[in-house]
């Protein structure tokens, strides 16, 4: 059933023969096997490469290519828990890169599908076999096994369609975003999950733009241009909602003027500032003042060394990944308690742009935010989508307002002309999309404003 490990006629090799940790040996030994897999990803079936990957890691023998085997077996002899798992995680997410690559998307599920294999759970005779069941069963009940089956969620969903969703899978783009932004896991496994979450988040802005437009003409073919959203016949209110702030009032202009006035502010006016733009327009002041207190509360202590100095860029990314923090999650497990007081007002929509205003000031803090989301809808998930609904709305809320307003779609509202039920002639508005080819300005005066005594004064 599975090979003879150590056989007397063969010699041990240096690597084992020294006895010692040398994690640079052992990198030597791991990318043996990572360059077996890309030499028959490349040029093998992906079924083929599934009964390989089976043979070399789940049953541990009877492996084609010997030098890769024996450069496993090494790492199991010298007892390398963490490096067996390390190697195995790796080794997926090259198989997932070229499947990926080649638009050979069904085979991701099925490899991740193969750590479910009921032999993991048996007990062998092998001493060896033993030990990596062991290391596979600790690998299937780590976070690794846990960022594949994020990574392999929506390809799941095609396969089997029939299967329940969890509300948390409608959320997979940022899921994937800790993974891509974090610098210590593989390059390989960065790479894919990066492209993934991009396409999902790419689908996701062209199914909402399809079904806004399509969905308020005359003939709208719902199963042609589905709605993607949980709102129902509400989506197109809310997305209404959503855009009725443009021209000089738009958020993009707001954080244009922002910029722009504080280009020589010192740090600590900055910070006073910030917290004037974040609830600007806002309709509930009451509000809006508790809110700034409780910003004030964080931000005044907030790089007091940097009170005298004039804002860099580098400054102003770290103050709004600071600010996104308070707002979304301080210790990185739990809901902050701003974002549990602004929730609970039951105007999700308010929370969601505020951070839209952070991202627009800052552009490099998405990353940071959409991490942050990760995080909260990792925290609720284990509850069911009613039990939480009120947060899960915050949540598709954040999804309908950043593909509208931080990709390249432009919405807008247009007024037309209609007969209401009495016959008679109304006027009412329609949401439209459309691509956008040109980026937002970066130089916008501030006196071309409408309310430009307003404005000049807004954030000084």
């Amino acid at each position: 059933m599975f090979r003879k490990h150590r056989q007397d006629d063969r010699p041990l090799t240096p690597f084992i023969a020294t006895n010692r940790p040398d994690q640079q040996l052992y990198e030597q030994t791991q990318e043996i096997i990572y360059n077996y897999l890309l030499e028959i990803v490349r040029a093998w079936s992906p079924d083929q490469v599934l009964a390989e990957f089976r043979s070399l890691f789940i049953e541990y023998g009877n492996a084609k290519n010997t030098e890769a085997f024996q450069s496993l077996e090494n790492l199991v002899l010298a007892n390398q828990g963490t490096n067996f798992r390390y190697t195995i995680k790796r080794s997926c997410y090259i198989l997932f890169n070229n499947w990926e690559a080649n638009r050979q998307h069904k085979f991701i599920p099925q490899l991740v599908q193969l750590f479910h294999d009921p032999s993991i759970h048996k007990r062998a005779l092998s001493p060896d076999l033993q030990r990596v069941r062991a290391w596979l069963r600790l690998f299937v009940e780590g976070k690794e096994y846990q960022d594949l089956k994020v990574f392999s969620i929506k390809y799941e969903e095609e396969t089997q369609p029939e299967e329940p969703v969890k509300w948390s899978d409608r959320y997979t783009a940022y899921l994937l975003v800790p993974q891509y932004s974090n610098p210590d896991n593989p390059e390989e496994q960065r790479e894919v999950a990066r492209v993934v979450s991009q396409r999902l988040k790419d689908r996701f802005k062209r199914d909402l733009a399809m079904y806004t437009t399509r969905s308020q003409m005359v003939g709208y073919d719902d199963k042609q241009y589905p709605n993607p959203t949980i709102f129902g016949n509400d989506v197109l209110r809310i997305i209404k909602t959503i855009v009725a702030r443009r021209g000089n009032l738009s958020y993009q202009n707001l954080a244009q003027v922002f910029l722009r006035q504080t280009e020589q502010q010192r740090y600590r006016d900055f910070k006073r500032s910030l917290q004037k733009y974040l609830v600007f327009s806002w309709s509930h002041k009451e509000l809006a003042q508790t809110l700034k207190l409780r910003l004030s509360q964080r931000l005044e202590s907030l790089y007091p060394d940097k009170h005298g100095s004039s804002v860099d860029e580098a400054l102003r990314l770290r103050t709004c990944n600071r600010v996104i923090d308070a707002l979304t999650t301080e210790n990185g497990v739990e809901p902050s308690p701003i974002f549990i007081w602004m929730l609970s007002y039951g105007n999700p929509l308010a929370l969601v742009v505020i951070l839209l205003k952070l991202v627009l000031v800052s552009p490099h803090s998405r990353v940071h935010l959409e991490t942050a989301i990760a995080k909260l809808v990792r925290y609720y998930e284990h509850l069911s989508e009613e039990e939480c609904e009120w947060v899960v709305h915050f949540f598709e809320l954040f999804k309908i307002t950043f593909a509208i307003h931080a990709e390249n779609v432009e919405y807008s509202l247009v007024k037309v002309r209609s007969t209401s039920q009495n016959g008679a002639p109304s006027e009412e508005y329609r949401v439209f999309a459309r691509v956008k080819y040109e980026d937002i300005p970066t130089d916008i005066p501030t006196d071309s404003f409408e309310d430009s005594d307003e404005l000049t004064q807004l954030f000084q």
